[in-house]
């Protein structure tokens, strides 16, 4: 197997896809604000009308393909996403072969899991996002479960002699550096 990615470069490619993502938030504000200014307002609004619909909104417009992003690149030929792809790192099986579809949607969506319990919380405090009110307890204790799992990720990753996230454990997968760098762009 290559050499295994450390949290630094796994970070950094992270921060990378972030640029892709923070570009997708910032075309839906603007499609959100056109629309807000056009005849589907109240449609619109329905979508955000209590927190139910505002939470499976929100998944469906932000974290679903954000999931699927991470997915679909790191089953694909690159075994990259567009980060991963410009730093050298291949998210590989346990075989050291790429990630079946299936391995990689339970990667991905493990590893957005905090990220979606967040919005779960955060669309329940009452009055969010604009009059927040003191959230009910079993909120808070919601979000602090958050950082309980993103503190378990971080740690497995910094102890694992395999440099492997929780996630990785489970989905049975390993972040690499690819051979050569030549190589990232022939796969």
């Amino acid at each position: 197997m290559s050499s295994l990615a450390n949290l630094r470069l796994r970070f950094a490619a992270f921060l990378l896809d972030y640029l892709i993502i923070a570009a997708y938030i910032i075309l839906l504000i603007a499609v959100s604000v056109s629309l807000g200014l056009s005849p589907l307002r109240q449609t619109f609004k329905a979508l955000f009308s209590n927190p139910n619909s505002s939470e499976l909104s929100a998944f469906l417009l932000l974290v679903l393909p954000v999931i699927l992003y991470f997915a679909l690149f790191e089953c694909s030929a690159w075994q990259a996403t567009w980060g991963k792809r410009k730093l050298g790192l291949w998210v590989r099986d346990i075989h050291g072969a790429r990630l079946g579809l299936v391995r990689s949607l339970v990667r991905s969506l493990l590893k957005f899991l905090p990220w979606e319990l967040t919005h779960a919380c955060l669309w329940r405090i009452p009055g969010w996002p604009f009059a927040a009110k003191t959230p009910p307890p079993i909120i808070t204790a919601g979000l602090v479960l958050v950082w309980i799992i993103v503190g378990a990720y971080v740690i497995s990753l910094l102890t694992s002699k395999t440099h492997q996230t929780l996630y990785d454990r489970i989905a049975g997968s390993y972040v690499v550096m690819a051979p050569h760098p030549s190589s990232i762009f022939v796969h």
